[in-house]
């Protein structure tokens, strides 16, 4: 019996907008809080009243001249602290991003962090590792 994985979305696409609802509900969702993004997860927080910030949406800040790529990478350890192994139990072994392709310093980044299975999507990639634990 396998169960699913604990999956993070990461979206670093500024124009990700109405998409956002399409994402399922109960998985955590990390957009860069954009102008199109904002108001779309501004409707979902008050639609979806029984989230919470480990299954619902956090918009983050970022640069607006930083690639998508750069954004991915600044927040990596901020999202790690949310849904990584001291935080949750247990943490999170997967994470799909939408708005970036992969790239050899992605990764080299998410290896920091244990993934070591990459596949590309249309919009992105996905990453996976084991069970981490933390480091004493």
């Amino acid at each position: 019996m396998s169960e699913k994985p604990y999956t993070v979305y990461v979206v670093v696409d500024p124009n990700f907008g109405e998409r956002l609802a399409s994402l399922p509900i109960g998985i955590p969702v990390w957009i860069v809080d954009a102008p199109s993004n904002k108001p779309v997860a501004q409707r979902l927080w008050r639609e979806r009243a029984e989230v919470n910030h480990l299954t619902g949406i956090t918009t983050y800040n970022f640069l607006q001249d930083a690639s998508p790529e750069e954004t991915l990478l600044e927040e990596l350890d901020t999202i790690d602290l949310h849904h990584g192994p001291y935080s949750a139990d247990p943490p999170f072994t997967r994470i799909e991003v939408f708005g970036t392709p992969f790239s050899e310093t992605i990764r080299l980044a998410l290896a920091d962090y244990g993934f070591n299975q990459f596949s590309s999507t249309t919009d992105g990639f996905v990453a996976t590792r084991q069970i981490p634990t933390p480091q004493t």
